[in-house]
């Protein structure tokens, strides 16, 4: 399965209700950050925690982004929230 973002986008937000990650992609990649926001908060993990932090650097709080990097193993990337956001796609979307 080699699913394109924009493929993945268009699809509607139920295909994905069974995964709050590649969910929370989807409701950012609509530009709700709200309900991107509310899908991982609960969440507990490693990958929940790295979206967690994108979602806190999009959204300009970049201590609350640090902290969740953190949780996630990881470190703030250089590069802009775009190419942040289709690495995550990538890394978290099945069969890419």
């Amino acid at each position: 399965m080699n699913t394109s973002k924009e493929d993945f986008l268009a699809a509607p937000s139920s295909r994905w209700k069974d995964s709050p990650i590649l969910l929370a992609l989807w409701h950012d990649g609509h530009g709700d950050w709200s309900s991107a926001h509310d899908q991982v908060d609960h969440l507990g993990g490693k990958s929940a925690a790295r979206v967690h932090a994108y979602l806190h650097r999009k959204e300009g709080d970049q201590w609350n982004a640090d902290y969740w990097y953190a949780q996630a193993g990881e470190k703030r990337p250089a590069h802009g929230l775009q190419e942040e956001w289709e690495e995550l796609f990538e890394r978290f979307f099945p069969g890419k």
